[in-house]
């Protein structure tokens, strides 16, 4: 957010803070959430550099095309294990894992 932007909040009583401060998590919880994020992204971006469709990656990793939107939306009923036997299907190196989450 812009600082600016976060100002004229504040000057008007709005409290601005993140997603950890309103769902009152612990600073472990909001670690594991943003790593689920990452790998989220990794994976939406590696299908879409490989230029696979959802349901193609399904096939791949012997899913739905749903859990495949699923996992690439940090849905929270996605494990990160599975999340991370995704990517290694689709090539991944353990570098690679490393590098997403880093």
């Amino acid at each position: 957010m812009k600082v600016t932007k976060r100002k004229k909040l504040e000057a008007k009583g709005w409290k601005v803070g993140s997603a950890g401060d309103f769902l009152n998590l612990s600073p472990e919880e909001v670690s594991y959430v943003e790593l689920k994020l990452a790998l989220s992204t990794s994976l939406k971006e590696r299908r879409t550099k490989e230029k696979l469709s959802q349901v193609e990656v399904a096939k791949i990793v012997k899913t739905s095309q749903s859990r495949v939107a699923k996992m690439e939306a940090g849905d929270p009923s996605v494990s990160i294990d599975l999340l991370i036997k995704s990517l290694l299907a689709l090539g991944a190196s353990p570098k690679d894992l490393a590098k997403a989450i880093s």
